[in-house]
Formats: structure tokens, C-alpha cells, sequence
């Protein structure tokens, strides 16, 4: 019986083997027409032929326009009364930093927000674009205790941001859940909480600034640790939330209501916080239990740059000086953004800074001191972020509709100027890039510091928004052109 089976399995397997066999001859012979009916593509047996050039490069060679057409164009926006007695202007070109045109360029002004300009500048030049910041949870002086470590984030938030918003902020939530997973990891089911500021140094309010720029919502007082730079709810929470139109009072204690937040976070993941998280100082040997780093500082400073963001600001000019081993304070970081600017090679003459947002009107600040900073990042790439952030009249930041008292530039303007804004009470500049109609770039910067009255404020940044869209719309050639054919003639 079984040598039966063994047959008809060897049977059995011949012939599916036949099949096979005949079922394979059967589609090679079909396979060559069959392919050839497809046109199924082959190696060219030819060289690949290549593209020609399409666009013909630039020579490099723009016309510049003239300092009699550049007066001819601006002369009349930047002599309106409603600038006031002192007027200080320049325009020049970007790839040599010649100055074309200018009115007052090294008379030191009242800044404003284009103080953020410089404040850019050094922190990209002394970290780099890729650098971030590090917010840490460590081990406490006992077995049950944790320390959270303010690294001076101005981007750092309780939860993420609503989608759509860039660049997204490292949070509390993100770093709470990876702190609850070590502790647990070690058995830990309860601790007590404290929190570490003591990376900054000095008051958190800056000389010049009133009390009132935290209850209009302009700022919070700096800090090593904060969250959504210290804006709040109707409900006087966390905002979560990138929001320049929020100018609600900000929080008057940025670290303990960070703090307050985290505590709340660990206990939603499972630990319990004993107590009230306090102040105290994490011995610099303590272990890291967990941690959560910023974007890039790249995309910081654009965010700071486009919205004109003060807190950031300031966190920036502090890291300036802990770079460069200066206290983290107001005063150690003017004096470092100072020392940076110099060994960038640009004029700190009559420059003078007691913060790194220009809040303050103490700040005072040459237009040619803005102008090379400008032209210095067209050049560099290290400090280029810079140009990316610059708001774009009438589509983004500072320049759009609704966001300053810039919001009216029009024109020529729209989609042809970039540039930093800055206003106080009585005080306007503008200072970025301008593509003029002829397509060349040129930078400029524009100021005005003693505006008769706050009043006139919103008229002076018209009248200094007209200047920048005759800059726009200037080939400003024209006399040098009438010129020549004078002497043709």
C-alpha cells in the first residue's frame, strides 16, 4: 500500500512539472510581441543630450541710482512735520556698503524696535544659526525631589501651539511626560518641586521701562524660565498660544506660574507634587532626569524679527553674554552685544543700549550703524536668518495689516521693502531692504525721534512708509541721465 502512494505521488509531480514546463515555453514565445506592443522603454543607444541654459546670469553690474535722484525721491516724505526737527536717513548699497544717499547718518537715535536688529546680529555671529536652548529637570538634594532648570528659552510653552503656528515651541507637557518616565523608571511615584532662574542675573525690568509695558501686555519681566513669553489667558493662565494680538497684562511671576504649570503636568502623568514648587538652586552636578531643547535659533530670530517680540529679545541678548562671559543681566548683555557688533566690524560709535528689544528709550543708535549690520548679513551667511525675518510690506509681520502703526505702507512698497519697524510714543524707524523698480536692492534706514507729539505717531510712520515706497519706486537716475544728454547736445 505505501509503495503505491509513493507512485502516484512521484505521478503526480511529473506531471505538474510537464505542465509547467509547457506553460513556460508558452509565454516566452508570447512575451517579445507582447512587449514590443507595450513599448516598454529601453537605454537610448545615443549620450543623453543635455538642457541648455535658460536664464542668462547676472552681471553683477545694476545700475545704482544717484544721490541728486535719491534726494529728488526722498526729500519730501522724510522733511513732513509730523517727523519732528530730527530726521537722521540712509540708503547704500548692499554688495559694498557705498553710501548713495544719506541725512544724519551717524547721529546716535532713539532705536525703538530696530534695536532688535543688532541684538540679531550678535547672537547669530556668536552661536550660530543651529544653536538651541535646553530646559532640564534634575535630580534635588534628596531621593524624592526634582529641580526644573530654567536655560533661558523664550520659545518654551505648556502645551503646543495651535498647528499652523512655526516654529514650534519645545513644552512643558513634552518635558513633564519624559520626567514622569524616569522617575517611575527609578520607582518614584512622588516628589516635591523645585525650580532653578538663577542661569540670569539682575532685575527683570530694564532701565526706562514703566511698569505699565507688563500690564499693556508688551512684556514680562525676563527670565531665565518662562512659558508663551509670560502671555495669559482671560483666566490668567498660559496662553499656549503665538498670539501678537493678545495685549492682555502678561504674568508678573514668568518662573513660578511656569513652576505652577509643570507641577500640574507631572501629576496629570502620575506623580505627586508635594508642596508648592519653590526657588532654589540646582547643585551643578545633579543628574538630568529629562530634557526638551528649543527650534533652532534660527527660526527664533525670525519669529522675534517678524512679530517684533520683546521677550525674546531680551532672552536673546542675554545668551549674548553668557557666551561671552558677561553677567546675564541688562547691563552685561548691552555690553556684549556691544563688544560683538565691534568685532563684526561695525561702528558702535555713539551707540549706547540698556536692553536688546529698545523698549527703553535710553537706547540710542546711529542709522549707519543699522545700515552695516543689514548689509553685513546680505554677506554672511552665519548672521543671513537675519533677511528672513525681516517683515514684508503689506503680506507679513510688522508691515501687515493690523500689526503696528506701519500697517498703512502701500504702493510701491507691498512685496518690495523688507524691514525691521520700530516705535515708542514719539519715536519711528524703519530700517531693511528695498528692491527699487529697476530691480536693484538697496538697504536703508530711516529715523525719526523727536515726533512733536504721541498723537502724530501713526502720521510720522505714513510719512516714513512714503519714504520707503519712493525708495521702491525709484530708478533715481533720472538727473544723471538729463545730465549726459545735456553734454550730447
Amino acid at each position: 500500500m505505501a509503495r503505491r502512494t509513493r507512485l502516484a505521488a512521484v505521478l503526480t509531480l511529473a506531471m505538474i512539472n510537464v505542465f509547467t514546463l509547457a506553460a513556460g515555453i508558452t509565454v516566452a514565445r508570447m512575451l517579445p510581441p507582447r512587449l514590443a506592443a507595450l513599448k516598454v522603454p529601453t537605454v537610448a543607444s545615443k549620450p543623453v543630450t543635455h538642457a541648455g541654459q535658460v536664464l542668462v546670469p547676472g552681471s553683477g553690474s545694476g545700475e545704482l541710482p544717484t544721490s541728486g535722484g535719491l534726494q529728488a525721491a526722498l526729500a519730501g516724505p522724510l522733511s513732513a512735520g509730523v517727523l519732528g526737527p530730527q530726521v537722521s536717513a540712509v540708503v547704500a548699497d548692499p554688495a559694498t556698503g557705498k553710501i548713495l544717499w544719506s541725512r544724519n547718518p551717524y547721529q546716535p537715535q532713539t532705536p525703538a524696535s530696530t534695536t532688535k536688529l543688532v541684538t540679531s546680529a550678535a547672537v547669530l555671529a556668536v552661536l550660530g544659526p543651529d544653536a538651541t536652548f535646553t530646559t532640564r529637570v534634575v535630580r534635588g538634594a534628596t531621593e524624592n525631589s526634582v529641580i526644573l532648570v530654567g536655560g533661558g528659552d523664550p520659545t518654551l510653552a505648556v502645551h503646543p501651539f495651535p498647528s499652523g503656528q512655526y516654529p514650534r515651541p519645545a513644552t512643558l507637557a513634552g518635558l513633564a511626560a519624559a520626567t514622569a518616565r524616569a522617575l517611575k523608571a527609578r520607582g518614584r511615584s512622588t516628589v516635591s518641586l523645585g525650580y532653578d532662574v538663577t542661569l540670569y542675573t539682575g532685575p527683570g525690568l530694564a532701565p526706562g521701562w514703566p511698569a505699565a509695558y507688563v500690564s499693556t501686555g508688551n512684556v514680562t519681566p525676563i527670565a531665565a524660565l518662562e512659558v508663551d513669553q509670560g502671555r495669559l489667558t482671560a483666566a490668567g493662565v498660559p496662553e499656549d498660544d503665538d498670539d501678537p494680538y493678545n495685549l492682555r497684562a502678561r504674568s508678573t511671576d514668568p518662573s513660578g506660574a511656569a513652576a505652577e504649570a509643570f507641577a500640574a503636568l507631572l501629576t496629570d502623568d502620575g506623580i505627586h507634587v508635594t508642596g508648592t514648587p519653590a526657588a532654589q538652586q540646582a547643585r551643578p552636578t545633579a543628574e538630568t532626569l529629562a530634557s526638551v531643547k528649543s527650534p533652532p535659533l534660527s527660526a527664533i530670530v525670525q519669529q522675534m524679527l517678524e512679530e517684533s517680540n520683546n521677550v525674546i529679545a531680551e532672552n536673546l541678548a542675554r545668551q549674548v553674554a553668557l557666551a561671552s562671559h558677561q553677567p546675564a543681566s541688562y547691563s552685561g548683555a548691552a555690553a556684549a552685544v556691544t563688544s560683538e557688533l565691534e568685532n563684526l566690524g561695525i561702528s558702535t560709535s555713539g551707540l549706547h543700549l540698556v536692553d536688546g528689544s529698545g523698549l527703553s528709550p535710553q537706547d540710542k543708535i546711529a542709522p549707519a550703524t543699522l545700515l552695516r549690520t543689514l548689509q553685513l548679513a546680505t554677506t554672511s551667511a552665519r548672521i543671513r536668518p537675519l533677511l528672513a525675518g525681516l517683515p514684508v510690506a503689506g503680506f507679513s509681520g510688522t508691515l501687515s495689516a493690523g500689526q503696528s502703526v506701519f500697517a498703512g505702507i502701500g504702493g510701491p512698497a507691498l512685496g518690495a521693502v523688507r524691514a525691521k519697524t520700530g516705535n515708542l510714543d514719539t519715536v519711528t524707524a524703519l530700517a531693511g531692504l528695498a528692491a527699487d523698480k529697476t530691480g536693484t536692492t538697496l538697504i536703508f534706514a530711516f529715523m525719526a525721534d523727536k515726533i512733536p507729539a504721541a498723537g502724530m505717531l501713526r502720521a510720522a510712520a505714513n510719512a516714513i512708509n512714503d519714504a520707503a515706497a519712493a525708495l521702491a519706486n525709484c530708478g533715481c537716475r533720472l538727473r544723471a541721465l538729463a545730465a549726459a544728454r545735456t553734454v550730447g547736445l
